[in-house]
């Protein structure tokens, strides 16, 4: 982990810069607050790489809805690899999906959600401001729990929305990961500080709107 901190340092600098603009931002409009200021810039992040994410969802909603077809070629070529790759080769090209799509969008997320980790979590908080609702310090883990419960429960409703319309072994796949992934995110957000956590709930709920619209869209088509 320290490693990436080194290698993404300079984009880690920056994220803790506009953390710092966002901040002063609330000042200026009268109601100093780290809290608000880390949604403001969950909400920035969110939107400058929305058409990364749009292409990202659409990906995965197109090979989703492939499924069926896929599975019946894998059912009919079972015992020919070549012919299965083949048809499937084809297949992608007549419906125009490229099963590599979903990935490099989020290859290109990974640094901004890496420095946005590491600038949120050693961020030096002004003393006088660190405070946030409920939460006693956004540079200490929630004593109350209520961001991680917060955390898990949206990363579980997103699963659940990005896996819908799975089928087979995807289905079986995204039964597995709505059940680890949210166990996972609420219990290493246990461990960090709540100021993170908030960047973590907000951005899903961003992102859950995003695709619920995106879906939509798609499904009216």
């Amino acid at each position: 982990m320290e490693f990436l901190s080194s290698a993404f340092q300079p984009v880690i600098d920056l994220m803790s810069t506009l953390v710092t603009y966002a901040f002063q931002l609330t000042q200026m409009a009268g109601y100093p607050s780290y809290g608000v200021a880390i949604i403001l810039l969950t909400i920035f992040i969110k939107a400058i790489l929305a058409p990364l994410t749009v292409k990202q969802i659409k990906s995965m909603k197109a090979m989703q809805d492939l499924q069926p077809r896929m599975k019946a070629l894998q059912d009919k070529y079972k015992n020919d690899p070549a012919k299965l790759q083949a048809e499937m080769g084809a297949m992608y090209k007549e419906m125009g999906v490229n099963p590599l799509a979903g990935c490099l969008p989020l290859l290109v997320q990974m640094p901004f959600l890496i420095a946005i980790y590491w600038a949120l979590k050693d961020y030096p908080y002004d003393p006088n401001f660190v405070q946030f609702l409920w939460l006693p310090s956004l540079g200490e883990t929630d004593p109350y729990y209520i961001l991680p419960v917060l955390s898990a429960v949206s990363t579980w409703i997103m699963s659940r929305q990005t896996g819908a319309g799975a089928t087979g072994a995807a289905a079986q796949q995204q039964k597995i990961m709505q059940i680890f992934m949210p166990l996972f995110i609420g219990y290493i957000s246990l461990s960090f500080p709540s100021g993170l956590v908030i960047y973590w709930v907000v951005s899903n709920v961003f992102q859950l709107i995003q695709q619920h619209f995106i879906y939509k869209n798609l499904n009216a088509k």
